[in-house]
């Protein structure tokens, strides 16, 4: 469901890499949709079905963005927007490896 003409921004940093997301909690599934406008950027779009308390929607975000790209659930954390809609994903590992992982999951779909 990516939107035409919508480049993700990842950005690398010493560790890793930082993804923007829009979630939607609550919904009927877990999934990453695709890249969309979201507060003119473009941001990976992610739904799940857990409810927005307690840090749950956030800890079934990063279990899923770990599962979409075969990493260790513990190298994913939320490290901006924890009660915002619109996230900032760190995902700890090779940047340039994990920019080419994100890029090739897109792709994708």
């Amino acid at each position: 469901m990516s939107e035409a003409g919508l480049s993700l921004k990842i950005r690398q940093t010493a560790t890793g890499v930082v993804v923007p997301v829009r979630l939607t909690p609550k919904s009927w599934r877990d999934d990453i949709e695709g890249v969309i406008e979201f507060g003119g950027e473009a941001v990976l779009k992610a739904r799940v079905r857990a409810l927005p308390e307690d840090g749950r929607a956030n800890a079934a975000l990063a279990k899923l963005i770990a599962k979409w790209l075969s990493v260790p659930r513990s190298s994913v954390q939320v490290i901006h927007g924890g009660k915002s809609r619109l996230k900032q994903i760190a995902i700890e590992g090779d940047a340039p490896g994990l920019a080419s992982l994100i890029a090739e999951r897109l792709a994708g779909l």
